[in-house]
């Protein structure tokens, strides 16, 4: 009798745990794999002119396009040289496009640069121009540094942003440095001339 209680109850508890109808978790992959010639992981990527490591870039992933001279990269992290090799400035999105043809890199979706002397840009998109190195953009920007805060809307620069040339809507401040007109003196009073 016992035996033919515990059959069936058996056969109830272990078909419920089998009728799940939870799916397992899947893990998220970009769409760019579908159609990517060659994807992958960890990149790490040299950016050489004439033979000068002018950036090191840095991704999560990598998808290869148009025999492999359009790269899309996912999370990347860029890190700008000068000419003698000193680290400059880092540049980090979430997002970015290299073109090994004309030599740029677009970045895209939260971009921030942040020079080795503390200078830090945050922009939407940003154009990393290797034959001239230089860093550009024509969305709006905001530059922050100690006690500094400069604005606008599109700029030129080098990557450590010691150089920048504003396109239009500049602003700023920096401390202790006033943008307001200094109140007028009282006026002042010439003496009459001698005659």
């Amino acid at each position: 009798m016992r035996v033919a209680v515990a059959v069936p109850l058996l056969c109830i508890v272990a078909g419920s745990a089998c009728s799940s109808k939870k799916q397992p978790p899947l893990g998220t992959h970009s769409p760019l794999a579908e159609s990517a010639d060659q994807v992958m992981y960890g990149a790490r990527f040299v950016l050489n002119d004439e033979g000068v490591a002018r950036a090191h870039m840095i991704a999560d992933t990598a998808y290869f396009f148009d025999e492999n001279t359009r790269v899309e990269v996912e999370k990347p992290n860029v890190t700008f040289f000068t000419t003698t090799g000193a680290k400059d400035a880092v540049l980090t999105a979430l997002h970015g496009t290299y073109n090994s043809r004309t030599n740029n890199m677009i970045a895209r979706k939260n971009v921030v640069v942040v020079s080795e002397d503390g200078r830090r840009l945050t922009t939407p998109e940003l154009l990393y121009n290797q034959q001239r190195n230089e860093i550009s953009s024509d969305s709006a920007f905001v530059m922050t540094e100690p006690n500094k805060r400069l604005e606008g809307i599109g700029f030129r620069s080098d990557p450590n942003m010691k150089n920048i040339h504003i396109l239009k809507g500049a602003s700023g401040f920096a401390k202790g440095v006033s943008t307001e007109p200094t109140p007028l003196a009282a006026p002042l009073t010439l003496p009459a001339p001698k005659r």
